[in-house]
């Protein structure tokens, strides 16, 4: 039987830790090993806006010890990865570095979106009861260290997916001398976030109700793993979670800890995650609650046993990315037969320019997101589609997505109607690549040219074929109503189509009577 033994190494908020996993064909993947020491980076992080010294020393000193166990396991492959506590210290780069010197670990810091929806694969890989409980309305709400995210699905649907800059070790360390002062530490949280709620639950739930809720995060799964008899089980009901929090929510740190088995560092978080939780239950109006109990880990591993063909995908990830974009493009009131019209032209030439273009699924994906967007900055101003749409872009999440594939769709929309400036101008400037300048002048190649082709909104075209014939594109289109405009204002989208490729696009009309 093939399979293969990976390893992963998780450096949160709250700890590091390395687990091992069997992936195979048949058994799909099984953890056989799961080591974890709690190291509250996110403290230094979020008090001190670095990692201090100490930190980085003992986070050395530990994923060194990881090398070697993975070693002892004879791992095929293994992957670091970092969360929110890496990401937002001011020295991330000199600890990564430092990391890199002393133990020989290259560590992936993911981006918020990245990190969300890794999670969020961790989760839908139990495939049964994930697909089945999200038929119905459902949400993620998923608690880090440093902040929430809230992802509503319906139908099967990602609709929307947000954050809110409040987790459990930040809210912990910012109320940290009012605990002593209260009784009632659960209405500070609840005030302490209000405002965050009620923006969202208006411009995001509105009426909804979302009988389903996911609990997840990395905070609940380590408890979880570590407090197999705790009173939390995989599915309850709100009543079933409510009697669980009152048990909880007044106990002091100590006791708590006592009670529970764990850490004092660990209870100090337990209560604030319990409150955000119930905040969440109750505002969302849910009835069922699951808990998986999945780790970031999970995901990483399920990633790497789909891009390898070690597993069969559970489920439809990239179009949960392109259904978020749809819902921001939604929320801009974009024109969604324009949309539908110019997608299918984008695609078409996308996919008979394969051998030109040499660009692959992801970059596909990439190319519609940007269709999708590229008119979303006309809510704001007519007269700077451009520079509103690339801002928009730039201040959104979209789930599932790195910094630098936001980037370079914001750059490809920004450029749709702006020219394209040459690489020294700017692009160097803002940290982008020269290969990666490149991508975003052919997918602007290829927008335009779309765009350019239900330039009325219209939509004229009944059927869009293309075939590549040596340095020419052919185009046919077949269409019922005067097309004339269009081909008028088609040239200068050619000029710069063969710039890029070295193919000039040729348009063949069929007038259907």
């Amino acid at each position: 039987m093939q399979y293969k033994t990976y390893g992963v190494i998780e450096v949160s908020s709250y700890g590091v830790s390395l687990e091992i996993y069997e992936i195979s064909r048949k058994n799909g993947i099984k953890q056989i090993d799961y080591i974890r020491y709690p190291l509250e980076l996110g403290k230094d992080s979020y008090v001190h806006g670095k990692i201090r010294q100490p930190m980085t020393e003992e986070l050395c000193r530990l994923i060194s010890d990881f090398v070697v166990k993975m070693k002892g396991y004879q791992v095929d492959d293994y992957k670091a990865v970092a969360t929110s506590a890496i990401r937002e210290a001011v020295n991330s780069r000199l600890v990564l570095n430092l990391i890199k010197q002393r133990t020989g670990v290259s560590v992936q810091v993911y981006s918020n979106s990245e990190l969300r929806f890794i999670g969020y694969k961790a989760i839908a890989s139990n495939q049964a009861d994930f697909e089945k409980i999200i038929q119905k309305g459902t949400a993620i709400v998923d608690v880090g260290a440093g902040s929430i995210q809230v992802s509503l699905f319906d139908k099967d649907n990602l609709i929307s997916t947000q954050n809110i800059v409040f987790g459990n070790l930040r809210i912990r360390e910012r109320l940290a001398a009012l605990r002593r002062e209260t009784n009632h530490y659960e209405t500070l949280v609840s005030e302490m976030i209000a405002a965050e709620v009620t923006s969202y639950k208006k411009i995001h739930l509105k009426d909804r109700k979302i009988p389903h809720v996911i609990l997840t995060g990395d905070f609940l799964s380590d408890f979880l793993a570590h407090n197999p008899t705790s009173e939390l089980r995989d599915t309850m009901s709100k009543d079933e979670y409510m009697a669980w929090y009152e048990k909880i929510v007044h106990m002091p740190p100590l006791e708590l800890a006592e009670k529970m088995g764990i850490a004092a560092e660990y209870a100090t978080l337990l209560v604030p995650t319990a409150i955000l939780y119930k905040i969440f239950v109750e505002e969302l109006g849910a009835e069922l609650i699951w808990i998986p109990g999945m780790e970031l880990s999970d995901g990483v591993a399920y990633e790497y046993a789909e891009k390898n063909k070690l597993i069969k995908p559970s489920h439809n990830f990239e179009n949960d990315i392109l259904m978020a974009a749809r819902n921001i493009g939604k929320r801009y009131a974009i024109s969604k037969s324009h949309i539908t019209t110019m997608n299918q032209a984008a695609l078409v030439i996308f996919d008979s320019m394969r051998k030109v273009h040499g660009l692959g699924r992801r970059h596909r994906l990439l190319l519609e997101i940007a269709v999708h967007l590229h008119d979303c900055g006309k809510y704001i101003s007519l007269a700077h589609v451009a520079d509103c749409s690339y801002n928009i872009i730039m201040s959104t999440e979209i789930i599932g997505l790195s910094h630098r594939e936001r980037q370079i769709i914001a750059l490809i929309v920004r450029a749709n109607t702006q020219k394209l400036g040459h690489y020294d101008d700017e692009y160097r400037m803002i940290g982008i690549s020269g290969e990666d300048y490149i991508l975003v002048a052919k997918l602007t190649a290829i927008l335009r040219l779309a765009n350019a082709l239900d330039r009325t909104h219209q939509q004229k075209i009944e059927e869009i074929r293309a075939v590549l014939q040596e340095r020419r594109l052919v185009i046919r289109l077949t269409t019922k109503k005067d097309y004339t405009l269009e081909m008028g204002l088609l040239e200068d989208k050619k000029d710069f189509f063969e710039e890029v490729f070295d193919v000039r696009p040729e348009i063949r009309l069929k007038k259907l009577v």
